[in-house]
C-alpha cells in the first residue's frame, strides 16, 4: 500500500485527495473527494501539461452545479502523467457537511493509467514544495497490480535531528517533547513514514561512480601505456602485425591486472556498513517490534540488551547497569558505563554518558532510548562523509613510475631521431630507416616494465594474503619501503583488545605476576620475587582471590571467544591459568546484585554445593567502594581485623597499579554483605601484542618514527607507550583537545616531536596525518576501528587490521621487503645494442619479433619471480627509501651500466664473429638472439639481491625463479628448433657446442656482478673497524 498526502495551503480550508486502484489492463476506479474549493497545492499538482486558461474564482458550491467549480466546464479533463481523468458534475446526493467531503466516482478508460503512469503521478507528489506524507511501503513506486491511495493527513511539526552534545544536555522530558514521541508507545506508523521522507533511511549512500567500462578505459591513461599504444599503432601502419599483436597483449595484461585489483579496492569503503546491525528492537504503536535497522527514524524508541549492536545514535531515557563497548568508535578499551540523566558539560564525544553511538556493542545490562541521528546524520555517518571526502594520495611508486616513463620516453625518442638522421645522411632508404626506427621504438619503450611491475606487485599481494595481509592497491606494496613515519592506533592494533590480568596483590602482601594474553588460557601465574609458578591453591591467599573473581562473574568463554564483559573475561582466564577451571560450578547462585555506575561494584550470593552450610557473598568492584563493605582481611585463609593502616597500605598498592595503566579490581567475600573479608587486588590491562615492542625498536633504529594515537586516557596511553618503548617520560603526550588549540603553523612542528596522542577523535587523527605530511614525511597509518577510517585513507599507506588482527611488526616487515625490482636493465640494454650497431653502420642484429620476445616473454617471468624472493631478514634494519629519490639511483645506474656494457659487448662479439663476410644469415641472428637471452637469464640470477651474493641468499631458495628460468629456456629452445616458430622468428637450429659456448660467455655478467658485491661487502666491513681504530 502506497500513500501520500496533498495538504492544504494556508489559504484554502479544504483539499483534494483520491483513492485509486490499478489492475492490469482493466478499467480503474478513482475516487475523487473534493471540498468546496481546491487548494493551491492540489491545483498545481493536478494541472495538465497544457492547462486551459483558468476562469475567475467561483464561490464555494452549496448545491449541485452542472459545471466544474475549477474550470467551469461540464466535463473536467484532468491529465496526470499522460492519463486522462474525466471529472463529472457533483452528485446532488452528497451535500457538503462539516468534517465530511463530497465524493464522486471517476472511471478511467482501460489501460489509461498503468503502473508507469501511476509511478509518474506519485513522483509529481514527491516533488511538491509542500509537506506530504507516505503511508506503508518503502518507495514511491507503483506496479500494475499494486493498490495506491492518496490521503489527506494532519501534518506534524518538523523534527530536526539533534547533535549528540545538544541531546545529552536535554532532560528526558524536554527530549520527548522535542521529538514529539510517546515514551511508552513510541511513534505511530504514520509519523515514522513521514519522518522517513524527511530524513531518509538509516543507511549510507554510496556514490554510484563511473561505470565499470569507463574505469577500465581509465587504466589506459598511464604514460607508459599510452607509449605502448602509440608503438602498436605505428606497427600496424608499417604492417608489422606480429609486433602490434604482441604489444597489445602486453597492454591488456597490465591494464586488466591493475583494473581487477583497483576495482576490488573500491569495495573496501562498503566494509563500514558491516558495523551497522541488520536488525533491532523498537517500540511503535505500543508494540515491541523486530525491525531492520535501516527503517529507524529520529524519535524511534529503541530497546537495547546484551549483545546488541547499537542501530543508530540514541539518547538514553532508561538504563539498567548498561555498559557499552565503544572501542571501535572511540578507541576506549574499557566498556563505558551509561546512564540516562542529562549531562551538564561534556568535554568531548567520548564523555557523553547518556548517548550510545551507532555501531557500538552492548556488553552488559539493558536500556531504552530515543533515536537522535540516523544514517549520515549520525556520528558514524560523520566519519563516513569525512572518509568519502578524502582523496587517496598517489603512492611514491606511482610518482616514480610516471617520472621514469616520461624520462625514458624522451630519451628513447631522442635516440630514435638521432639514429634515423644518421641513417638518412648515410644514404640509407628512408622506408628502411623508418622500419629500424619502429624497432628502436619497440625496444626503447619499456614494454616489459609495466607488466613486470604490475604482475610482480600482484604476486606480492598474493604472498601477503597468505600471511593475512590484504593489499587493496598494487602500488601500496612498495610504499612502506619509503615510509618514515608510522602512526598506529592502540586498541586492536598495538594491543589485541583483549583485557588481561597481569598483576595480583593479596590482602596479606603476596605479589604475583601473570603472563599470557588472549582468552585461550595459555600463560602462568608466578609468585614474586621467587618466580615460583602457582597452581590451584598452592598459595591459599592467591587461590581465594582468583576464586572470588571467577564466582562474581557473568562472562562465558567458549572456543576462546568471550561472551560478556572483557574485565570479567580476564578474571575467568586468570582462573584457567591457575588450573581452577570454572569455580562457579562449585556454588549455587541464589542472588545477584548487579553492577551500576553509582555503586561501582557487583556481588553474588551463593551457597557451596557440597557443604550447604551458610550463604557466601562474593564481591568485586572499585577499591574505594569494596573496602567500605569489609571489616576483616584475609591472612593465609584466616580473617584478621581490618585496621586503618591496612587500608592505607592497600590504597597505596591500588594507586601504584593505577599509575602503571592497570584497571584495578578489589575482591572480597564473606557471610554478611556489610562484614566482608578483603581478599586483594587484581590489575587488568589490554596489553601489547607479542612482538610489538621488538618491532617498534627495530623501526626506530632504522630511522622510522613511530607514533601512537589512541582514544584512551593519559595513564593507559603512557603505560602502553612505555611498555613498547615509545614513551620514556621525557617525550610529551598531547590530548586531542590540546591539538585543537594549536595553530596551523605550529602544529607540524609539534606533532613531529610527540610520540603519544591520547583522547583523540577521527578528526584529530586526520589532523595529525595531514600535519606530518606537510613536513614532507611519508606517513603510514595502522588501525582497526571506525575512528581510524579517515586517517587510514588520507595516509600515504593505510594498514587496516582484520578481525583476528596480526602483529604490526610482521605486517610492516612483510611489506617493506617487497622493494627491489630492476627489470629495466634489459630494456635499456636492448636499446643500447641496436643504437650502437646502427651508428657503426652494422646491420640490425635483432628483428622486431626477437626484440619483443626478449622484452616481454624472456624478461617478464624471471623478473616477476624476483617479486617472490624469500624475505631478507636484514631488510627491516635498513632505513626507509627516500620517496623523492628516483627509482634509478646513481649507485644503481652504475651497476646497470656495468651489466649492460658486459651484455652489449658480449652480444656484439658474437654478432661480429658470425658475420665475417658482412652478410646477416639466420644463423647470425639466432646466435646473437640466443646469446642475448642467455645473458638475460644470468643477469636475472644476479639481480636476486642487490647487496648479497648468491651463496648468502641461497642458490635454490626461490623455486619460482628457477621455474621461470627453466620455462624461458624451454621457450627459447622452442623458438630455435620448432619449424613453425623458426619462420616467425627467422631462426635456425644450433649445435650443442654453440649452446655451450654461449652459456660460458653469458655467465660472465653473473660472475662480474657477484665479484662486485663481494668487494663492496669487504669495504663495508673494513670501514667500521677503521673508524674504531681512529677513535681509539
Amino acid at each position: 500500500m502506497l500513500c501520500t498526502s496533498l495538504p492544504c495551503d494556508a489559504a484554502s480550508p479544504s483539499c483534494l485527495y483520491a483513492a485509486a486502484s490499478v489492475s492490469g489492463g482493466r478499467a480503474c476506479a478513482v475516487n475523487i473527494h473534493r471540498g468546496p474549493a481546491i487548494c493551491a497545492a492540489s491545483r498545481s499538482f493536478l494541472s495538465p501539461p497544457n492547462p486551459r486558461p483558468p476562469l475567475p474564482p467561483r464561490a464555494p458550491m452549496a448545491s449541485p452545479n452542472p459545471q466544474c467549480p475549477d474550470c467551469g466546464v461540464g466535463g473536467h479533463l484532468l491529465e496526470v502523467g499522460g492519463a486522462a481523468l474525466t471529472c463529472p458534475r457533483y452528485s446532488p446526493g452528497n451535500p457538503d457537511t462539516p468534517g465530511q467531503l463530497p465524493q464522486v466516482q471517476v472511471t478511467v478508460p482501460a489501460g489509461s493509467m498503468g503502473g508507469k503512469r501511476l509511478s509518474k503521478l506519485l513522483s509529481h507528489v514527491r516533488r511538491l514544495p509542500h509537506k506530504y506524507h507516505l503511508l506503508g511501503g518503502s518507495d514511491l513506486k507503483a506496479e500494475p497490480d499494486e493498490q495506491c491511495e492518496l490521503k489527506s493527513v494532519e501534518q506534524e511539526e518538523d523534527v530536526i535531528p539533534l547533535p549528540a552534545k545538544e541531546a545529552s544536555r536535554l532532560s528526558e522530558e524536554d527530549l520527548i517533547k522535542y521529538l514529539h514521541v510517546d515514551p511508552n508507545s513510541g511513534l505511530s506508523e504514520c509519523a515514522v513514514l513521514q519522518r522517513r521522507i524527511k530524513h531518509g533511511w538509516n543507511e549510507f549512500h554510496m556514490d554510484s561512480g563511473e561505470p565499470i567500462w569507463r574505469k577500465y578505459l581509465g587504466q589506459f591513461t598511464n604514460p607508459l601505456i599510452l607509449l605502448l599504444l602509440g608503438s602498436a599503432l605505428v606497427s600496424v601502419i608499417t604492417k608489422e602485425y606480429e609486433d602490434a599483436v604482441s604489444i597489445t597483449v602486453a597492454i591488456l595484461i597490465v591494464v586488466t591486472v591493475a583494473f581487477v585489483q583497483e576495482y576490488r579496492s573500491e569495495k573496501s569503503l562498503e566494509e563500514l556498513n558491516k558495523l551497522v546491525p541488520p536488525e533491532c528492537n523498537c517500540v511503535r504503536d505500543g508494540k515491541l517490534q523486530h525491525l531492520l535497522a535501516r527503517e529507524l527514524v529520529p524519535g524511534d524508541l529503541v530497546c537495547l540488551t546484551v549483545g546488541d549492536r547499537v542501530p543508530a545514535d540514541v539518547r538514553l531515557i532508561e538504563t539498567t547497569d548498561l555498559l557499552v563497548d565503544e572501542s571501535s568508535f572511540t578507541g576506549e578499551t574499557e566498556p563505558c558505563s551509561k546512564s540516562h540523566g542529562a549531562v551538564d558539560e561534556a568535554s568531548g564525544i567520548t564523555t557523553l554518558s547518556n548517548i550510545v553511538f551507532m555501531g557500538t556493542l552492548v556488553r552488559y545490562g539493558k536500556g531504552k532510548g530515543l533515536v537522535i541521528g540516523v544514517g549520515e546524520k549520525s556520528q558514524f555517518g560523520e566519519v563516513f562523509k569525512m572518509m568519502q571526502a578524502e582523496e587517496t594520495p598517489k603512492t611514491p611508486l606511482q610518482k616514480s613510475m610516471d617520472r621514469l616513463g616520461k624520462q625514458l620516453s624522451l630519451f628513447s625518442f631522442g635516440i630514435i631521431g638521432i639514429i634515423m638522421l644518421i641513417g638518412w645522411l648515410m644514404g640509407k632508404p628512408l622506408l628502411g630507416m623508418f622500419t629500424i626506427g619502429v624497432s628502436l621504438a619497440v625496444a626503447a619503450i619499456p614494454e616489459g616494465l609495466p607488466i613486470v611491475v604490475t604482475v610482480t606487485l600482484a604476486l606480492g599481494v598474493m604472498r601477503m594474503a597468505k600471511k593475512r595481509v590484504i593489499v587493496k592497491k598494487l602500488p601500496i606494496v612498495e610504499t612502506l619501503g619509503c615510509c618514515n613515519v608510522i602512526c598506529s592506533d592502540k586498541t586492536g592494533t598495538l594491543t589485541a583488545n583483549e583485557m588481561t590480568a597481569t598483576k595480583m596483590v593479596t590482602s596479606d602482601g603476596f605479589h604475583a605476576e601473570v603472563t599470557g594474553v588472549g582468552y585461550d588460557g595459555k600463560g602462568s601465574v608466578s609468585l614474586l620475587p621467587s618466580n615460583e609458578e602457582l597452581r590451584e591453591f598452592s598459595n591459599v591467599s592467591i587461590g581465594k582471590l582468583v576464586e572470588a573473581g571467577c564466582v562474581a562473574n557473568n562472562a562465558v568463554i567458549q572456543k576462546n571467544e568471550l561472551m560478556g564483559q572483557p574485565t570479567e573475561g580476564a578474571l575467568l582466564v586468570l582462573a584457567m591459568k591457575m588450573g581452577l577451571g570454572d569455580a562457579r560450578e562449585s556454588y549455587v547462585r541464589k542472588r545477584e546484585i548487579p553492577f551500576s555506575s553509582e555503586q561501582r561494584w557487583m556481588a553474588v550470593k551463593c551457597v557451596d554445593k557440597t557443604e550447604k552450610l551458610e550463604d557466601i557473598y562474593f564481591m568485586k568492584g572499585a577499591f574505594e567502594e569494596v573496602i567500605q563493605y569489609c571489616t576483616t582481611y584475609n591472612s593465609s585463609g584466616m580473617p584478621q581485623p581490618l585496621t586503618p593502616q591496612q587500608k592505607s597500605t592497600y590504597l597505596q598498592e591500588e594507586k601504584s597499579m593505577g599509575i602503571q595503566g592497570l584497571r584495578v579490581l578489589a575482591l572480597a567475600s564473606g557471610s554478611e554483605l556489610g562484614k566482608l573479608m578483603f581478599l586483594g587486588l587484581v590489575g587488568i590491562i589490554d596489553p601489547p601484542r607479542s612482538g610489538v615492542s621488538e618491532a617498534v625498536q627495530i623501526l626506530l633504529e632504522s630511522g622510522v618514527s613511530v607514533k601512537m594515537i589512541t582514544g584512551d586516557a593519559l595513564e593507559t596511553a603512557q603505560a602502553i607507550g612505555r611498555s613498547i618503548g615509545l614513551f620514556n617520560g621525557h617525550l610529551k603526550a598531547i590530548s586531542g583537545d590540546e591539538l585543537d588549540q594549536l595553530s596551523e603553523t605550529a602544529l607540524p612542528d609539534i606533532v613531529t616531536k610527540v610520540s603519544v596522542f591520547y583522547r583523540t577523535s577521527p578528526k584529530h587523527k586526520l589532523k595529525i596525518i595531514k600535519a606530518l605530511q606537510q613536513t614532507g614525511a611519508i606517513v603510514g597509518m595502522t588501525g582497526d576501528g571506525v575512528n581510524d577510517a579517515v586517517a587510514l585513507k588520507s595516509a600515504d599507506i593505510g594498514v587496516a587490521m582484520g578481525k583476528t588482527g596480526t602483529d604490526v611488526s610482521k605486517e610492516a616487515a612483510d611489506m617493506i621487503l617487497v622493494d627491489d625490482d630492476f627489470s629495466t636493465i634489459m630494456s635499456i640494454s636492448a636499446l643500447s645494442l641496436i643504437t650502437l650497431s646502427t651508428i657503426m653502420n652494422l646491420p640490425n642484429p635483432l628483428n622486431a619479433m626477437q626484440i619483443l620476445w626478449i622484452n616481454i616473454i624472456m624478461d617478464g617471468p624471471p623478473a616477476q619471480s624476483l617479486g617472490v624472493e624469500p624475505v631478507d631478514k636484514d631488510a627491516i634494519k635498513q632505513p626507509p627509501r627516500n620517496a623523492k629519490e628516483p627509482i634509478l639511483s646513481k649507485a644503481l645506474l652504475l651497476k646497470i651500466f656495468v651489466s649492460a656494457a658486459i651484455i652489449i659487448s658480449g652480444t656484439l662479439f658474437v654478432f661480429w664473429k658470425e658475420i665475417p663476410d658482412g652478410k646477416v644469415t639466420p644463423r647470425t641472428t639466432t646466435m646473437t638472439f640466443t646469446c642475448f637471452v642467455f645473458f638475460d637469464m644470468f643477469n636475472a640470477l644476479s639481480c636476486r639481491s642487490l647487496t648479497k651474493t648468491i651463496f648468502e641468499i641461497g642458490f635454490f631458495k626461490n623455486r619460482m625463479f628457477w621455474l621461470s628460468v627453466f620455462g624461458s629456456i624451454l621457450g627459447q629452445m622452442a623458438v630455435i628448433y620448432i619449424p613453425p616458430l623458426q619462420k616467425v622468428f627467422l631462426t635456425q637450429n644450433l649445435h650443442a657446442l654453440d649452446l655451450l659456448f654461449l652459456t660460458g660467455l653469458s655467465s660472465s655478467v653473473f660472475l662480474v656482478s657477484e665479484l662486485i658485491k663481494f668487494c663492496e661487502q669487504q669495504c663495508c666491513r673494513k670501514k667500521p673497524v677503521k673508524a674504531l681504530e681512529e677513535e681509539i
